[in-house]
């Protein structure tokens, strides 16, 4: 029961964020009427987003955060896609050497890991289980040859659930079916990292399906470019000791460089670390624990 209070509280909490973004403020008996609670209720949820830094309360309602692009701020997919374009394309195709035929892979929602399905379309015998709509367009795309006929390609495994601006499915159904499967790899997209936060999503039930898909990997292998170290989203889904591997691009400082190798995990920097130990399987085994 508790579980089930707090992910409604989270899916509440959301949905008020992207009101207060799409319109530049809301009332809280708009919020009473709209999410069928009471004025008390959407009081509180308006207090946990205000410390959070997310919205900022204001005489019966709630506006954005100025100056700052709010912690709970979910891009687009379209407009994420112009952000390093080319630099994703490198950790994609890092990312790839990392998988053997065969395997089983899960992609999370993102950009880089739309970069990364179009490489892995072409490596054979995989299992790819997506909560990405975009992912699972382009590996099924690439079943299909020109004249429509069969030509091969991953198997894929759409969880289901609710879209979220980025074209990811999260929420309850989502959860239930990643928690009955076991992936070899996950590969995952991320809106931040930071030491202090870890991963972290501007979209809280996204959190909650990412923290399921962390659960189910053998291995974690994240997936982001330079530009997403020091961002911290609404909330943390998993610290990087959680993480096995994280590609990302040559743009990382070194200052960041350095901090990453205090920590138990693997750093590959797309276009420098050309030379891989052998087996994917065998070069990056599952995290202690």
């Amino acid at each position: 029961m508790a579980e089930r209070q707090n992910l409604l509280a989270e899916q509440r909490r959301a949905l008020i964020l992207d009101e207060v973004r799409r319109r530049g403020g809301v009332r809280v008996n708009e919020l009473t009427q709209r999410l069928g609670v009471s004025d008390m209720t959407v009081r509180r949820d308006l207090d946990a987003l205000a410390r959070l830094g997310a919205l900022e309360k204001v005489h019966g309602g709630a506006v954005p955060v100025d100056g700052v692009e709010p912690t709970g701020h979910e891009p687009r997919f379209e407009e994420k896609t112009g952000r390093e374009p080319a630099a994703k394309e490198e950790i994609a195709r890092a990312a790839a050497s990392l998988v053997a035929p065969g395997a089983a892979v899960a992609l999370s929602g993102g950009t880089t890991t739309y970069a990364l399905a179009r490489v892995l379309a072409g490596v054979p015998d995989l299992t790819v289980v997506t909560n990405s709509v975009r992912v699972a367009d382009v590996l099924h795309t690439a079943r299909r040859s020109p004249d429509g006929a069969e030509a091969g390609g991953p198997t894929v495994v759409l969880t289901g659930g609710v879209r979220t601006p980025s074209d990811s499915l999260v929420g309850p159904v989502a959860d239930r079916a990643i928690a009955a499967l076991h992936f070899d790899l996950l590969f995952l997209g991320v809106h931040g990292i930071s030491v202090e936060a870890g991963l972290s999503t501007p979209n809280l039930a996204e959190a909650e399906t990412n923290r399921r898909l962390v659960a189910s990997a053998r291995r974690v292998v994240v997936v982001a470019d330079h530009t997403k170290w020091g961002t911290v989203g609404l909330s943390s889904f998993a610290s990087l000791s959680e993480v096995d591997v994280l590609v990302t691009d040559s743009g990382l400082p070194a200052v960041t460089r350095a901090e990453l190798s205090e920590l138990p995990l693997r750093l590959l920097v797309a276009g420098e670390d050309d030379e891989l130990p052998e087996g994917p399987a065998e070069a990056y085994p599952p995290r202690a624990g």
